[in-house]
């Protein structure tokens, strides 16, 4: 094996790059308000104590492994060689963008890697300078719990804790824990105990599901109420310029309080119980906004002014064919591909998603608020205003979701295929409206009956238009070939049509989509590839493919609470939500030794980096800090609750 490459930080890291010459990221720095002279010099001196402990903690490569890990890392097929069969691999058809994802995904991952804290002191010094603010008390038991599972802890794995949270910080604490006390559905943390708390009768078991993973860190954490929300769809959307006085209203408070100031005791929610009015007994109620013809219109009022999505009307008929971009070329693209995955979810950028993802058309139900509210969800749009916890269905053994123990075969013991089975769900999809839905219009783009029509006879298809030619141009598109190859390489279709109403022979959908028999997860991931779209909003199945053999081929506009410690182009294949890349992403894989040895590196690779950050332990790691923040947030002493042990320490030795 080459000695240029290196399996010791974790999968796929570097000692010497494939691809030398790309520029490499800047770091961001991150300054810390101070609202007094006494403050901002403590501040300047604990973050220069904080970038002594940084200096101090610095390891090698080696080192940042723990050795219960290590040995994953030095299996016969390691992330190295797979690299240097990619890197190896030939191709004739020359350069392809997809490439140079890879190439920038492997120098992104390395330079996170190098972030990683080992041990309590570099944990909370990384702390303080990322959140500009102490950890909260209770920290050192957290880390001690990572520490004992041999957990990935990277600072930046939970910055959707803290964005998520930041506007709270402008709230008054009190009403803030009243709220989140008051929901329907709570999880409840007393005296070191959870339970769940609400009529959950003829309900999915979410509640429960969440209550189960709070228990098992429940005696770590002060009494803290974490409201749920038991609807799939995102429901606060809080205007653009609200929510932003918020956030600044919130960082013009954060500061690093000096230590002697410091306290540890929790105040908690005794003041809950101090008012016995009736105003403080009657749970809050905001403004509820039902009406789904203007959901899109809600969510343009939270987009910056300044972008295309905020002037965007919603579209009135649906009945007419969806309408794609033209000469579409995105910020966040590269060559036709997607390259910044967070940008290419955000619908105010993509003003054509209001006729192309479901969420947009007529979702299942609405219940949405435009006031800021404490509530916690699996996934929301990226301009919700929730707090991402991580899918309850992520939680449960359902074979249905995860495909059980078995994760599929090797790579070369897969078809060369593609498959996807689930039902037409994302919203009510009518006679009306069908043509702008994203799983269908997955379905009939898999169709190579379909394809090879409009090829050959330019039947235009229903819910798409072929990708264009000048920026797709491979050889199957050229020669007119995409529906032949596709009937001899796919299995696709929907388990059930859910039409609305709901008559017998569906009649809208019939002439162009047929039920098909369901096949089990496990049977799925004896296929390379499978593309995941959302349905009502995200996809449960998702963490399963995640930690199969399988590619997956991901397109959504909704968040989930891993967001920040995955890879796009090196844990999974991102797909621009207009579908309108899938054809090309298809043909790079597919079409030789070298696109086959790129799927497979992103396939376990991702595997494996699931492995070790997507684990249960991960999920609890994740809910614990977050509602140690939350705690805090509800506490009257917010301010001034922190942990410093380790500063206190080192003083005391100096």
């Amino acid at each position: 094996m080459s000695k240029m490459y290196s399996t010791l930080q974790s999968p796929l890291t570097l000692t010497t790059p494939v691809w030398p010459n790309f520029p490499r990221p800047r770091r961001r720095l991150t300054s810390v308000p101070a609202l007094t002279r006494f403050c901002a010099v403590a501040g300047v001196l604990t973050l220069l104590f904080t970038a002594f402990l940084l200096s101090q903690s610095s390891k090698s490569a080696k080192a940042l492994i723990p050795p219960a890990l290590s040995s994953a890392f030095r299996k016969p097929t390691s992330e190295a060689q797979l690299l240097e069969i990619f890197a190896n691999a030939t191709s004739e058809y020359g350069p392809h963008p997809i490439n140079d994802l890879i190439a920038d995904a492997l120098r992104k991952q390395d330079a996170l890697l190098k972030m990683r804290s080992t041990d309590l002191r570099s944990a909370a010094a990384r702390y303080r300078v990322r959140r500009g603010r102490h950890p909260p008390p209770g920290f050192d038991k957290w880390f001690e719990y990572a520490s004992k599972h041999d957990a990935v802890i990277v600072e930046s794995f939970f910055d959707r804790i803290y964005k998520d949270l930041l506007p709270f910080w402008a709230l008054d604490s009190w009403q803030t824990a009243k709220r989140a006390a008051d929901w329907e559905h709570v999880v409840r943390v007393r005296s070191n105990k959870a339970i769940p708390v609400g009529d959950v009768t003829g309900k999915v078991p979410w509640l429960q599901l969440w209550t189960d993973l709070v228990a098992e860190f429940a005696e770590f954490l002060p009494d803290v109420d974490m409201p749920i929300n038991y609807m799939d769809e995102s429901r606060i959307l809080v205007p653009w310029e609200d929510i932003g006085q918020m956030v600044e209203n919130a960082r013009m408070w954060r500061k690093i309080t000096p230590v002697d100031d410091v306290v540890s005791d929790w105040h908690g929610l005794r003041s809950l119980h101090g008012d016995s009015t009736a105003d403080a007994q009657r749970p809050y109620e905001p403004v509820w906004l039902t009406d789904t013809e203007q959901i899109w219109d809600y969510t343009a009022a939270t987009c910056p002014p300044d972008s295309p999505g905020r002037n965007a009307s919603a579209l009135e008929d649906f009945s007419l064919p969806p309408v794609f971009p033209e000469n579409w070329d995105p910020d966040f693209s590269e060559g036709g591909y997607v390259k910044n995955h967070t940008a290419a979810m955000d619908p105010c950028y993509q003003p054509h998603l209001r006729g192309l993802h479901s969420t947009f058309v007529e979702p299942i139900s609405m219940r949405t608020t435009q006031e800021l509210i404490p509530l916690f969800g699996g996934s929301k749009l990226s301009r919700n205003n929730e707090i991402l916890i991580p899918g309850a269905m992520y939680l449960t053994a359902d074979s249905f979701y995860s495909g059980g123990n078995w994760h599929g075969p090797s790579w070369d013991q897969k078809t060369t295929s593609v498959t996807w089975r689930g039902v037409a769900s994302g919203g009510r999809h009518k006679d009306t409206n069908w043509r702008h839905f994203q799983r269908l219009r997955l379905i009939e783009m898999l169709n190579g009956t379909t394809v090879q029509n409009l090829e050959e006879n330019a039947v235009p298809a229903m819910t798409f238009q072929m990708p264009p030619a000048d920026r797709y141009d491979f050889l199957r598109r050229f020669e007119g070939e995409v529906g032949g190859w596709l009937s001899e390489t796919t299995d696709a279709g929907f388990t059930e049509l859910l039409c609305f109403p709901r008559e017998g022979n569906c009649s809208y959908l019939s002439e162009f989509f047929h039920e098909v028999a369901p096949k089990p997860m496990d049977k799925q991931f004896q296929h390379k590839f499978i593309p995941d779209v959302d349905g009502n909003s995200f996809s449960a199945r998702y963490r399963g493919l995640l930690l199969s053999t399988s590619l997956p081929i991901k397109a959504t506009i909704y968040a989930e609470w891993h967001d920040d410690r995955l890879q796009p182009w090196l844990h999974f294949a991102p797909m621009d939500n207009t579908l309108q890349d899938l054809y090309g992403i298809l043909d790079y894989f597919m079409r030789d030794d070298k696109g086959d040895a790129a799927a497979r590196l992103i396939a376990e690779t991702g595997k494996r980096w699931g492995e070790m950050v997507l684990r249960r332990e991960d999920t609890v790691l994740y809910v614990w800090r977050l509602l140690l923040e939350f705690a805090r947030v509800c506490d009257e002493n917010r301010d001034r609750l922190g942990w410093v042990d380790d500063l206190t320490t080192m003083d005391e030795h100096q």
